[in-house]
C-alpha cells in the first residue's frame, strides 16, 4: 500500500487515454477513476480547444470526456482559481477534482482562506510546471523566431530546458534561455516562479525523474497527502493504472531539474527586481499612466476583492470616479490591498488591455514586504 511521502511511477490501463496522454496518462485516469468510483461529483481540468494555443477550461461530469484532457498545454495561460469561485460556487456543495500548477493552488489556497473555497471538497492533483506562454506571443514567436507557419503546429512542449514544436513537416527545440534572453519565451512571471513541483496538491505529478525503460511511458507521482495516498491505491487495486516504485537515480534526477528551475527562477528575480530597485515608484507612476480603469486587474486577481475595491474607491477622496486615467492612488490601494498575498500568477498583467507590467510591480512589492518582516529568509522567501 503506498503512503504519504513515497514516490512511485504510474501509468495507465486505458487504451484510449494512452494514446492521447503524454507521460503514461496517469493524472487523466486517476481523474477518471475518482469520477467514475463516486469519489468526486465532478472534474475541472483544461483541454484543447480550436488548437494549441487554446486553452479550455472543462466541467467534466461524464467520464468518458476526459481523454479529451489528456496532454498539456503550454500556451495556455488560465487561473483555475477564479474559475472555482466565478462559476462553480467556491466547491462549496459539490465534491470536485482538479488539475493544479503551483499557481493554480496556490489561488485555491488563498481563496480558501477568505472562506470563498472549500477545500476540504476539491482533490487536487498537481503537475509539475515549468512556465506558460502566453498565446499571442507563441504564435509570434513561432512565427518570427522558429520560422514555421503558427497553423501548422499540432503539439508544444517545454523539456530539457528547450521550447519544442511540432508542426506539419517537422519539429524544431530552441533553448528557453536563448528565446527569454530576446525577449520571447515564458511569461515574465512564470520566469520568476519558484514553486515548481505543487506538494500542497494532494499529488504532485511529471515527467521529471521517469528514466529507464519507462521513460515517457510513465508519471512521476509523489504522494502528498492520505487523501491522494487513497486515491492511488484504490486506482491501483482496480488496475485503473499500474504502478512500480521511483527508480532512485530517478528521484536525484527529478530533485537536479527541480533545482535547475528555481536557479533560472532566482537569475529571472534579480534581473527583473534589481532593475526597479532604485526607481520603482516612479516606474510604477508611469506605466499606470496608460490604465483605462477596467478593473481586469481586480476581476481576475485571486487575492483582491473587487467589491471592497470598488467601495473604497467610490467612498475616497484620494481617487475620483470617471477620471482617466485614475488617480495614482487607484493603483497604490489595490497594491496594498494584496502585498502581503500576491502569488505571481500573472493575471493582472496578462489580461490587461493597455500592456502594463502590473504582475511585476506586485511581485516586486511582496518581495519586499516579505523581506522586510523577514530578513532571516531573504529574497527568496515566498517561494511563489
Amino acid at each position: 500500500m503506498a503512503a504519504k511521502g513515497e514516490m512511485l511511477y504510474a501509468w495507465t490501463t486505458d487504451t484510449a487515454i494512452a494514446a492521447k496522454a503524454e507521460c503514461g496518462g496517469a493524472v487523466t485516469a486517476l481523474l477518471k477513476y475518482a469520477l467514475e468510483n463516486k469519489m468526486v461529483d465532478a472534474v475541472l481540468a483544461i483541454k484543447k480547444g480550436q488548437d494549441v494555443y487554446d486553452a479550455v477550461p472543462t466541467y467534466i461530469t461524464d467520464p468518458k470526456e476526459l481523454k479529451d484532457t489528456a496532454g498539456s498545454l503550454h500556451c495556455g495561460t488560465i487561473l483555475l482559481s477564479k474559475v472555482i469561485t466565478k462559476y462553480l460556487k467556491g466547491a462549496k456543495n459539490k465534491k470536485i477534482a482538479i488539475t493544479v500548477k503551483g499557481c493554480d493552488l496556490m489561488g485555491i489556497y488563498e481563496l480558501a482562506k477568505r472562506k470563498e473555497i472549500n477545500l476540504d471538497n476539491l482533490l487536487l492533483i498537481g503537475v509539475n510546471c515549468g512556465g506558460t506562454v502566453a498565446p499571442v506571443k507563441a504564435r509570434k514567436m513561432i512565427r518570427d523566431v522558429f520560422k514555421v507557419d503558427p497553423d501548422t503546429v499540432h503539439k508544444e512542449e517545454i523539456d530539457k530546458g528547450q521550447f519544442i514544436i511540432e508542426y506539419e513537416g517537422g519539429h524544431k527545440g530552441i533553448k528557453i534561455d536563448e528565446l527569454e534572453d530576446n525577449g520571447h519565451g515564458r511569461r515574465t512571471n512564470c520566469r520568476r516562479c519558484l514553486y515548481k513541483v505543487p506538494r500542497q496538491a494532494d499529488l504532485a505529478c511529471g515527467n521529471w525523474g521517469v528514466i529507464g525503460e519507462k521513460a515517457g511511458k510513465a508519471t512521476f507521482v509523489e504522494i502528498c497527502s492520505d487523501k491522494g495516498a487513497d486515491l492511488i491505491n484504490k486506482a491501483a487495486k482496480s488496475v485503473a493504472i499500474g504502478t512500480c516504485p521511483a527508480e532512485p537515480k530517478g528521484i536525484e534526477m527529478r530533485g537536479k531539474v527541480e533545482s535547475a528551475m528555481l536557479k533560472l527562477g532566482e537569475k529571472w528575480r534579480k534581473r527583473d527586481f534589481t532593475a526597479l530597485k532604485n526607481n520603482l515608484w516612479s516606474i510604477i507612476g508611469n506605466e499606470t499612466s496608460r490604465c483605462i480603469k477596467c478593473y481586469s486587474c481586480i476581476e481576475n486577481c485571486p487575492v483582491c476583492s473587487s467589491a471592497a475595491v470598488k467601495a473604497n474607491g467610490k467612498s475616497s477622496l484620494m481617487v475620483d470616479n470617471g477620471v482617466l486615467p485614475p488617480n495614482p492612488m487607484f493603483h497604490m490601494r489595490r497594491f496594498a490591498h494584496i502585498s502581503d498575498s500576491c502569488i505571481n500568477c500573472g493575471q493582472c498583467e496578462e489580461l490587461c488591455a493597455m500592456d502594463i507590467p502590473l504582475a511585476l510591480f506586485s511581485h516586486a512589492i511582496r518581495s519586499e514586504v516579505d523581506v522586510a518582516f523577514e530578513p532571516k529568509l531573504g529574497a527568496s522567501a515566498y517561494k511563489n
